[in-house]
């Protein structure tokens, strides 16, 4: 394991429903700042921000993640799997399903531009393998335009607006070595037997414009493959960020679902 420790917040009142914010590709809870002020009052909330690791396994991930919520004192609680981190929440559920002994127990999945398996493996390849060539002045200058596009688009979720910087800032080379390590994991997970498997509910969620993880794929399998989906909802003016760029509406849905 990576000698830099996941780091873990906790908001919220403790006697409140938890929800468990496992954060996308990029591995940190920097955009998700609106999503946070929205339910930080009505639930107890807790983020995650993960090392920089190019050698952890999804269980090496998922051990890690459960050992923090221990230690915080959370032994259950909703997961929200963000992007990438869907496989992570699957690997908490099969391991607290085979080893019960483990002291946490999740409540239920919410996959947030999550998936089982990934659909579309060759763009995941394309994507990974231009990511390793591109040279710092060009990562530079693309994520300064991203930075602009981001201010834009997050601008009625003044939280995450302003949290753009950080992002920015914690895109280092060590921690493009951490993405590029996340896309072989991506590559080589298939949760669709755990998701078959798994008697929690489970429920989807996904902006209506995704190119990055399209529902139109996504959904149609986990609704023929997932045993434990009891509900989707696809917001219309919200992206593969659906968390940051529809704030409000996502948080309504999810706590309409924990509370359910």
């Amino acid at each position: 394991m990576s000698q830099e420790a996941i780091q873990i917040r906790v908001h919220g009142l403790p006697s409140a429903p938890t929800l468990i914010y496992l954060p996308g590709l990029h591995g940190d809870w920097t955009l998700v700042a609106s999503f946070r002020a929205a339910v930080k009052d009505k639930l107890r909330f807790a983020e995650f921000t993960y090392p920089r690791t190019v050698t952890w396994s999804l269980e090496d991930y998922a051990r890690a993640v459960i050992h923090a919520l221990k230690t915080n004192g959370i032994h259950s609680g909703w997961l929200l799997g963000k992007s990438f981190s869907s496989q992570v929440a699957w690997k908490i559920v099969e391991l607290t399903t085979t080893e019960p002994k483990m002291g946490f127990s999740p409540s239920g999945v919410i996959l947030a531009g999550g998936f089982a398996r990934y659909p579309i493996l060759a763009g995941v390849r394309f994507v990974r393998a231009v990511n390793r060539v591109v040279p710092p002045s060009l990562m530079r200058l693309a994520l300064s335009i991203y930075a602009a596009y981001a201010k834009l688009r997050h601008r009625r979720a003044p939280e995450t607006r302003a949290s753009i910087d950080e992002f920015i800032a914690r895109r280092t080379e060590p921690d493009r070595q951490a993405i590029l390590h996340r896309y072989g994991l991506i590559l080589t997970s298939n949760a669709a037997e755990i998701a078959s498997r798994c008697s929690l509910p489970v429920y989807y969620l996904s902006g209506f414009v995704d190119p990055v993880v399209p529902w139109l794929f996504v959904l149609p399998s986990l609704r023929r493959k997932c045993r434990g989906l009891r509900e989707w909802r696809i917001i219309f003016n919200a992206d593969h960020n659906v968390l940051g760029t529809a704030p409000q509406k996502s948080a309504e849905q999810i706590l309409r679902w924990i509370h359910d």
